[in-house]
């Protein structure tokens, strides 16, 4: 039943072992906190965490953002070692290295019973309104995990953050020859901009403040960079509109600025498309003309999270058909997590990842 959904990942089954863990608590405040080791029950797996990925949505979740529900333990990028399944649960053999598809759908809601299970009224996601992998261990559904194979861990941890890029190319539906500019120089404007070159544009500019992430933008492929001032948008709107007289055939906006997203608005072609990556307050509001929606024919969507995409981005990385070189800038334990939020906002850090190997 979907209320068994949420039940599975209380902490109830115990052996009496603890573990450090990152804790988010109500009043945006963490802590590293000792905490009870997880067990696996039937059709689980218990995991060493490896490597898990920062991600701009986990500062949300501290600041009771998005769906989080506390107390709760952060963290669901990760890359993890199978330890030990649960009673009657046969899984991959003790010490294979795994992703995870942190994302549980109940499947009998309205939402899933209509093929749209992103939206599962039971939606469960790790580090995010459950247990994840900021932690020593995780307990994880054992159909959740995927063997990386040989992929190195720094490119694995990739996955997750990958696998909702390209639900947001899925959600776009790009046309192919299509010329498409993208805001934001960070882990998912590069992943994306990479992932719009395979599904068919023909050109992606990539547009952000920081210049030595426009220049990895361009070592991956980007054809055009551009860079922004962060308080003054106009020089960089011209330089745009040089680019593509027209306007774009697609716009993505990934940084989660209401100023950009205007912006974005703007430098769409008429019959365009603006895609609503990036994660913006929920209070946040941005000044659109509707008319300008309506009589341009302009589409406006939104990409939330990844469903079932976490197999396709693994096998992309293992492919080597994304290139991952610089994204991830810096590696700290769980004691270096202050470090790791800090970095979110330092323009030349793009990814940090917290590693316990």
């Amino acid at each position: 039943m979907c209320s068994e959904v949420v039940q599975i990942w209380n902490y109830t089954a115990l052996l009496g072992g603890r573990m450090k863990a990152i804790v988010f608590q109500e009043g945006s405040t963490w802590g590293l906190d000792e905490v009870p080791q997880p067990e696996p029950g039937p059709g689980e797996t218990l995991l060493r965490v490896l490597l898990t990925g920062v991600c701009g949505t986990d500062e949300h979740l501290l600041h009771g953002g998005f769906i989080a529900k506390f107390p709760l333990i952060p963290g669901h990028e990760m890359v993890c070692e199978v330890l030990r399944h649960g009673p009657s649960t046969q899984g991959m053999a003790l010490g294979t290295r795994v992703v995870v598809d942190n994302t549980i759908h109940c499947g009998e809601c309205g939402p899933c019973r209509d093929g749209r299970p992103l939206f599962c009224e039971q939606f469960v996601s790790l580090g995010c309104n459950a247990p994840g992998a900021f932690a020593e261990y995780v307990v994880v559904r054992t159909s959740k995990l995927y063997d990386i194979g040989s992929l190195p861990l720094d490119v694995a941890v990739l996955t997750e953050p990958l696998s909702c890029a390209m639900h947001g190319v899925d959600v776009l539906g790009l046309s192919p020859g299509s010329n498409v500019l993208v805001f934001g120089a960070g882990p998912t404007g590069l992943l994306l901009s990479q992932l719009l070159k395979m599904a068919g544009a023909a050109s992606v500019t990539v547009a952000a403040p920081t210049q030595s992430k426009l220049d990895l933008a361009l070592l991956h492929g980007a054809n055009n960079i551009v860079k922004l001032e962060r308080n003054d948008l106009a020089e960089a709107i011209d330089s745009l509109r040089e680019i593509a007289p027209e306007g774009f055939d697609a716009v993505i906006e990934a940084t989660g600025k209401v100023t950009v997203l205007e912006a974005a608005v703007q430098l769409a072609r008429t019959g365009g498309t603006i895609l609503v990556y990036g994660l913006a307050g929920e209070n946040d509001v941005a000044e659109i003309k509707p008319y300008e929606i309506f009589s341009r024919e302009l589409t406006i969507k939104g990409s939330f999270a990844q469903a079932f995409c976490i197999g396709r981005a693994l096998f992309t990385l293992q492919s080597g058909s994304i290139n991952t070189e610089g994204i991830i800038t810096q590696t700290v334990g769980l004691n270096g997590f202050a470090t790791a939020l800090k970095n979110l906002h330092d323009p030349e850090h793009i990814k940090t990842v917290v590693g316990q190997l």
